[in-house]
């Protein structure tokens, strides 16, 4: 639990931020110096409170920049950046107590223990912090506490930074690439982790290209590509509209001149009235039934237009 934190250390929430989405982007547009094109073109999305929300897209697309302008590290945009109902470019200092970031490459002191770094960065909060092992527990690093983090794996070093970004128990969490480094199994546990502080209240901001992840967790997802964002729903409803409106159906014959694993495909419109699916099920020995969805990788490709992007 946390420790003694005070929810009205911050200034009150007004009324009209209450009414609005804590992430609101309108017409955001920034172009790196030199360069030839915009990495952000007229973007627009808002994000729920309570909502996992995933920005996807390949290296070099512009999450990582989006995530930064909202955070008040990026000047020099156009369009409109809102968080909490205020306008980016009027951010205090109490933004921060508000927000908790997870950068892609963790910032973290190599010659300091893990326990070390956290109770730095906690001393440069004003409000109350967690028990620097409380979070440790939470990402499977309290063996590691007095370890120096220069003997730390890559994945070991993106745990700790998810643990900087708890530490002050935030309203709104940045995250970048969450799971870098990382083996399938910690990976999932990182996702359940990230679903807790869902359920906590939380509200999150992933940034990945993996699609796995993303249909995992999100509650909704956007596509990045050339600087705008050509689609947003939920993992399901995307998957479905872009796959095909087929029943797949996996099963073992009985008779000898059919042997091994056969396939076929029906239709989803009346499937219940198919005399011929229903015979299928009837006269064979049934494996699998599913529904030819497509994955998000494919919905990308197909909603951007893109495949080389990929």
């Amino acid at each position: 639990m946390v420790q003694n934190i005070q929810k009205d250390r911050f200034p009150a929430i007004n009324s009209l931020e209450k009414a609005c989405a804590v992430i609101k982007i309108q017409n955001l547009q920034f172009t790196y110096p030199h360069a030839q094109t915009p990495v952000l073109d007229q973007l627009e999305f808002n994000i729920d409170k309570g909502e996992i929300f995933g920005l996807l897209g390949p290296s070099g697309s512009g999450k990582s920049t989006t995530q930064k302008i909202l955070m008040g590290l990026l000047p020099g945009f156009s369009g409109t950046a809102e968080v909490f109902g205020r306008p980016i470019q009027n951010i205090s200092n109490d933004f921060y107590q508000r927000i908790g970031v997870c950068f892609e490459l963790p910032a973290l002191y190599l010659r300091l223990t893990a326990k070390e770094n956290l109770e730095m960065f906690a001393a440069l909060y004003a409000g109350p912090t967690r028990n620097p092992m409380e979070v440790l527990c939470l990402v499977g690093l309290d063996r590691a506490a007095d370890q120096r983090v220069e003997t730390f794996s890559k994945g070991m070093k993106m745990r700790l930074n998810l643990c900087r970004a708890l530490l002050h128990d935030p309203e709104l969490l940045f995250l970048d690439e969450p799971t870098t480094g990382q083996d399938p199994a910690r990976a999932r546990l990182t996702h359940k982790l990230i679903l807790r502080l869902k359920e906590e209240g939380k509200t999150i901001f992933l940034t990945t290209h993996n699609m796995a992840e993303a249909d995992e967790i999100c509650d909704r997802v956007g596509f990045l590509s050339k600087g705008k964002i050509p689609i947003i729903g939920t993992p399901e409803n995307l998957k479905r509209q872009f796959g095909k409106h087929e029943i797949q159906v996996k099963y073992k014959s009985p008779t000898a001149q059919q042997k091994g694993l056969q396939s076929i495909t029906f239709p989803v419109c009346d499937i219940g009235a198919n005399k011929r699916f229903l015979k299928t099920l009837a006269d064979n020995d049934i494996v699998s039934i599913h529904t030819l969805e497509a994955s998000l990788d494919e919905v990308f490709i197909q909603a951007t237009g893109s495949p080389e992007h990929i």
